[in-house]
């Protein structure tokens, strides 16, 4: 026999063994939950589909809404209905709070050093500790108020400098305001231009790599899920991690030896300062906070709250557009509340009843994450009469619950007023409290920037559908606008929103904002 025959033989003997063996050795055990069978070596990879939230939310409709699977030598569970993912986020969210490995957290988040990879322990519950006391604490985002508002005010008049030309609405809110109101925040400065071209190259390349970043991270790693192919990088994918994250790293040890300059240190009033000064005493207790920490967390802020935020809100002037009456009623809540003479600011929010219910319905039919981030679990359970295995890792379908025919009535269609006293959901909100609706998450490892991401959602919204009418390029009818999901590891639009924008108040809020 051959060497390579040999090689043949083994490989095939040893994927039997391994699909074999946990089925002889289970049997006193409780079954598990149904799922398609496997093909072999690659597992389930195939029935994934190009849009991995819409192939598992398929499947869930033949199989049920908790779903067993195998991706290449993984135990993966799906969680597709709002009564699974409570039973996984709260009666068990403490056995699955950590993230299984995944070459995104070793090779660009600092090999699990950040605190959205971090295993569940001291080191996480340090860092999470950090966001929610310096960064998104009530005190924090009331504090940095003013700099998303001036940031959203830029935006306007950057809109209104494009005249008659179209403007692609998501590339202006990724590169005018969510990246540098954040950055401004974080760093104590912008990061990118003002909406006229003009930006520092380095920044250009920063943006660069943040994009990048969020397409390698949703790519579905084929080494992740068969141990025995990591090495050979078949897709690539390690190697570019390996080469952005060197990048990434230069660009936040360069801003970050810029922040301890004793210069700096005088003037610094950003977040970055704050993170700097607790070094040596991260929790009142003389805990350690290192360089990479601190750089690690950075990327995760950066990636996190950037993208997210500006995908969400280009969702919600589409769903507008297309709903030109629900933009009317929009439009004249706004008008009656902060009239024509001023731009909306985040005080006005509570005062908008119907367009908190529109950012609600935005958020359920338009998940930024359509699948929660992973998580493992650290001890087998069970779960609705199921057994799961100890290091299964649970992906909660969060696009396919927000759609779930069985707890919303016309589950496709956009009906803010499902949200309003009166509607089939007045309660329900998107903290993480309602399994029906959790586009941040929910349990433990809830989106730490939750509070943030929804003030910046809201604010922008608001500002955009208060400050203009909007028309589709090319004359092109709102019914026949292209609402097709481009999958990553934010939920993108396939084709972006090309808008004409009419000025709609008074002329001196284009020129002085607030």
């Amino acid at each position: 026999m051959s060497p390579l025959e040999l090689t043949f033989y083994t490989i095939a003997l040893a994927t039997i063994l391994y699909y074999l063996i946990p089925t002889v050795f289970r049997g006193h055990q409780k079954p598990l939950p149904p799922g398609p069978r496997p093909w072999p070596i690659v597992g389930n990879l195939p029935h994934m589909g190009q849009a991995p939230h819409q192939g598992l939310a398929a499947l869930a409709q033949k199989y049920g809404p908790l779903l067993y699977m195998r991706l290449g030598y993984v135990d993966v569970v799906v969680a597709a209905s709002a009564s699974v993912a409570t039973q996984f986020l709260k009666t068990h969210d403490l056995n699955f709070s950590s993230r299984p490995p995944n070459s995104g957290a070793k090779h660009i988040a600092y090999n699990y050093q950040d605190l959205v990879f971090a295993p569940y322990g001291p080191k996480w519950r340090m860092l999470r500790k950090i966001c929610s006391l310096h960064m998104f604490s009530s005190k924090a985002l009331d504090d940095f108020r003013l700099v998303r508002q001036e940031e959203v005010s830029i935006l306007v008049n950057a809109i209104a400098k494009a005249g008659t030309k179209p403007v692609q609405l998501g590339q202006l809110l990724l590169n005018v305001c969510t990246t540098n109101a954040l950055s401004r925040v974080m760093l104590g400065k912008r990061v990118l231009g003002d909406g006229t071209g003009k930006s520092d190259p380095k920044a250009e390349e920063f943006k660069d790599m943040v994009l990048e970043l969020m397409v390698l991270t949703g790519v579905f790693n084929i080494g992740d899920f068969v141990p025995a192919l990591e090495c050979l990088d078949l897709q690539g994918v390690a190697s570019k991690m390996k080469k952005l994250h060197k990048r990434l790293d230069n660009f936040m040890s360069n801003i970050l030896e810029e922040h301890k300059s004793v210069a700096h240190q005088q003037n610094g009033g950003d977040l970055l300062s704050t993170l700097i000064s607790l070094k040596d005493n991260c929790d009142g207790e003389g805990g350690k906070f290192s360089d990479t920490e601190i750089k690690a967390l950075l990327l995760d802020l950066f990636t996190a709250g950037t993208d997210t935020s500006s995908s969400t809100t280009e969702w919600a002037i589409a769903e507008l557009i297309r709903h030109p009456k629900i933009l009317a009623q929009v439009q004249q809540e706004m008008d009656s509340v902060v009239g024509r003479d001023r731009l909306i600011a985040e005080a006005d929010i509570p005062n908008l009843t119907y367009f908190q219910a529109v950012i609600k319905e935005v958020f359920r039919l338009h998940p930024s994450t359509p699948l929660s981030l992973p998580r493992v679990a650290n001890e087998s359970c069970e779960i609705n009469g199921y057994h799961i295995p100890k290091n299964t890792t649970l992906l909660v379908n969060v696009w396919a619950i927000a759609r779930d025919p069985e707890v919303w009535a016309d589950p496709l269609e956009f009906k803010p007023e499902r949200f309003l006293p009166g509607g089939e959901k007045p309660n329900v909100d998107v903290k993480g409290n309602d399994f029906e609706l959790i586009p941040f998450g929910a349990g433990r490892r809830i989106c730490a920037g939750l509070s943030l991401g929804l003030r910046m959602v809201q604010l922008m919204t608001a500002t955009l559908a208060h400050t203009y009418d909007w028309a589709l390029a090319d004359g092109l009818m709102p019914e026949k606008l292209n609402m097709d999901e481009a999958y990553g590891l934010t939920l993108q639009r396939k084709v972006p929103l090309m808008v004409h924008p009419t000025r709609r108040l008074s002329a001196h809020v284009y020129n002085s904002g607030f």
